[in-house]
This record gives C-alpha cells, sequence and structure tokens, in this order.
C-alpha cells in the first residue's frame, strides 16, 4: 500500500487519507473528486508537506492566517471549540493565538489528514456560495481552486476577467502570486500565460489528482452534487464480481466483502457522522485498495 509520512513519525497510509477526505465531504456537501484532486495537487497526499516560500503546511497547504480564520469560524462544529475559542483578531487586524503553544497546536493540525481534511472542505463550501453570489452561476472544482489559490478577492477578479477577457495575461493582473509562482504564470521558454491558459491547467491538474487516487469523475467540474459515498447495496458493483480478486502486495480479497465494508462505512456515518471509529474508516490492507476502486466505480 502506498503511505505518506506524517509529522509525528508515524504512517499515514493513503487509504486512511481518502477515508478522511470522503468523511469531510459526506459532511459538508462538497463532492469528493474535487478534495481529492485538490489533496494531490496541493501536497501529493503528503500530511506533512511544507512550501518552501510561504507558510503553506499540511495536506491542502493552508498558510497560517487562512487556517486560523477557517478553523476560528468551522471549528466548533468538528469538535474544535478550544481552538476556535483561541484565535482573535489583533490591533492589526491579523489572526492570533495569545498562547504560543496552543497557537502552535492549532497550526499542527493542519498535518492531521482529517482536520485539514474537514477544513479545506468548509473552506470550499464559504467560497462555493461567495463565488456563486459574485458570478450568478454554479461554481465549479476549478473555480474553487482559484479562490484557495489567489484568496477569494483575488479569485472573484481572475474568474471575472476570465469571463470578459480570456487572453488578458495572468502576471499582469497578480504580479506578486505570479513572483511566487512563476511555473504557473509562465511558460518553460518565459512566455507568460493567459488567465484562460492558467485556469485551463489547474483544471486538468485537479482532474489528474483525483485520477491518480482513483477518482473516476472529474475534480473541476460543477460540484454541487456527487456526496463522497453514494448509496449502496450489497450487489458489487459492475466489472466486479465476487471471485477472490489479487491485489499486488496486498494479497486476496471477495468483491462483496468490499462491498459490506463500504455500506457498513456508509451506515455508520448516517447514524453517527461525528463519532466514527479507525477500525470502521480503515478497512484491512487486503480490502482497502479495492473498496475504494468500488466506491470510486459508483461515483463516489
Amino acid at each position: 500500500m502506498t503511505v505518506n509520512p506524517i509529522t509525528n513519525g508515524q504512517i499515514a497510509p493513503l487509504g486512511s487519507i481518502q477515508s478522511a477526505i470522503a468523511l469531510a465531504s459526506q459532511k459538508t456537501g462538497i463532492n469528493f473528486n474535487y478534495l481529492l484532486g485538490q489533496a494531490q495537487v496541493e501536497s501529493g497526499f503528503r500530511a506533512n508537506a511544507r512550501a518552501a516560500t510561504s507558510s503553506a503546511s499540511g495536506l491542502y497547504q493552508f498558510i497560517e492566517q487562512s487556517w486560523l480564520s477557517v478553523v476560528r469560524k468551522h471549528g466548533a462544529e468538528h469538535g474544535l471549540g478550544w481552538a476556535a475559542d483561541s484565535i482573535k483578531f489583533g490591533a492589526n487586524g491579523r489572526l492570533t493565538v495569545d498562547n504560543p503553544q496552543v497557537r502552535q497546536a492549532i497550526l499542527d493540525l493542519r498535518n492531521d489528514p482529517q482536520t485539514a481534511s474537514l477544513m479545506a472542505a468548509e473552506h470550499a463550501a464559504d467560497n462555493k456560495v461567495a463565488i456563486e453570489g459574485s458570478l450568478g452561476r454554479s461554481a465549479t472544482g476549478t473555480d474553487l481552486y482559484m479562490a484557495h489559490f489567489l484568496g477569494l478577492g483575488g479569485a472573484r477578479s481572475f474568474l471575472k476577467t476570465l469571463s470578459a477577457s480570456p487572453d488578458r495575461i495572468g502576471a499582469s493582473l497578480f504580479p506578486a502570486a505570479a513572483r511566487a509562482n512563476r511555473n504557473i504564470f509562465y511558460n518553460s521558454d518565459g512566455q507568460p500565460r493567459t488567465v484562460a491558459e492558467i485556469y485551463d491547467r489547474f483544471a486538468a491538474k485537479l482532474d489528474r489528482g483525483a485520477a491518480t487516487a482513483g477518482a473516476t469523475g472529474l475534480a473541476s467540474a460543477d460540484i454541487g452534487a456527487a456526496p463522497a459515498l453514494a448509496a449502496l447495496t450489497d450487489t458489487p458493483s459492475p466489472g466486479f464480481d465476487d471471485a477472490l480478486t489479487v491485489i499486488p502486495g496486498n494479497g486476496e480479497v471477495s468483491a462483496a466483502s468490499a462491498t459490506r465494508w463500504a455500506q457498513t462505512t456508509l451506515n455508520q456515518i448516517n447514524a453517527s457522522p461525528r463519532s466514527l471509529t479507525d477500525s470502521v474508516l480503515r478497512p484491512a490492507p487486503s480490502m482497502a485498495r479495492l473498496a475504494y476502486m468500488m466506491l470510486a466505480s459508483l461515483g463516489a
């Protein structure tokens, strides 16, 4: 099984990261494929990824102020009232935490896949409402990624320019972002990219990222539907039978067993979405890959 390191030295299986993302999608209604693609683009599914040019860290590469903002707004909804209550606005308008150790503990939550996924989904949900209100149309996954990349104000400006003048040079609109992210705003030969080219490249990256983790849907498309776990039955999905399937490195597993695991997970989520146990969210290694493949084949 593919594994990724996290900051405390333990190993975070890719399957457990996918489970965390699936739970965040289920709780917030934000499309699973989008969250999956975003995590791949931002960190390559590395829970402890850190940016070299900013304070960004974690699965979704939140910078410090953005993280403090989303935790302050949504933390209490997800059992992080202690963190939300500790975050205040300082005299300079920036978010602060009086106790340095508490501040660091809050920032370290960026490296926890479940917390990071929940906050990324909540942040996306907030941006979705704002973008749709501003543009008067449904937001796509790429629209949301622009808000994550440029901030909500920057995304609004970018998307309005994209609609009115798609051939406008992106670096002329966002010189600071272009300096920090030259590979996004310029081709390898130094030619500046248009806003349409930048947008299309982000859409393609999101879709590739989701596909890398086994998603069958587009991460860049309209995100108003497709919750993380669709309704499942005891019948294996098309393309799978109940024969033992050999998964390299994981042994043999029954497709029906994988379906039962997925159904159990769905039932647990519906019954008690805030008190799932690790044993439900993490299938045995021999079952994990097939289970996630089946969820993906069902549009999950």
